[in-house]
């Protein structure tokens, strides 16, 4: 199913319709701040799982992440210390990755790799969706190395590439191709991990 949302102002009625999908256990892709992402309700496992053997990643050997509305409940889902939850504050909502440990709340599949991605994008409708479901969304670019760009940027295209393996397409209008700023906040000595669209200052 191709929808298209505004992210100015999502339609509620659309809105519902999606986050149903989410609490059945289903694939959605939506637009970020970035790039077009693959998600589902970050803690229900089987569909980690079905996105996980669908991008051909080892949950053991990656490192996941998650989309969050705020940093408000952040401690549920992650360790945060004080300087990273500044550096966060001050760059969220924004085109940023903040790796950090992670918390107990985490189902099983996160605990493996001992870490977890934070993501706040500011995009009105991944934020309405996460807001509305009530947990965290996982979050994974459609865009794949051999893509032509058309393909991971025009919605229209990206629902004619997936329209057989995910339940929801949403069209938020063009996105963008430039990956999110990833920073490894685990120690205090923060790292960029791979630079994006994001500029840490």
């Amino acid at each position: 199913m191709l929808i298209k949302i505004y992210p100015e102002n999502p339609n509620p009625r659309e809105i519902d319709k999606v986050i149903g999908v989410l609490r059945d256990g289903g694939l959605v892709i939506y637009p970020t701040d970035t790039v077009y992402a693959i998600g589902c309700d970050a803690l229900n496992v089987r569909a980690v799982e079905k996105i996980c053997q669908m991008k051909g990643i080892n949950p053991q050997k990656s490192n996941l992440s998650i989309i969050c509305y705020d940093l408000s409940n952040l401690s549920e889902y992650a360790k945060v210390s004080n300087s990273a939850f500044k550096l966060m504050k001050k760059h969220l909502p924004g085109p940023f990755t903040f790796i950090l440990p992670t918390s107990s709340e985490l189902p099983k599949i996160y605990k493996n790799r001992k870490e977890v991605g934070i993501r706040v994008p500011d995009n009105n409708i991944i934020r309405t969706l996460v807001k509305e479901l009530g947990n965290p969304i996982l979050t994974m670019s459609v865009h794949d190395d051999d893509d032509m760009i058309e393909y991971s940027t025009d919605p229209e295209l990206i629902y004619e590439k997936y329209e057989n393996t995910v339940d929801i397409v949403i069209d938020g209008g063009y996105g963008g191709f430039e990956a999110s700023t990833v920073v490894d906040c685990t120690t205090d000595d923060f790292e960029i991990i791979r630079q994006g669209k994001g500029i840490l200052e």
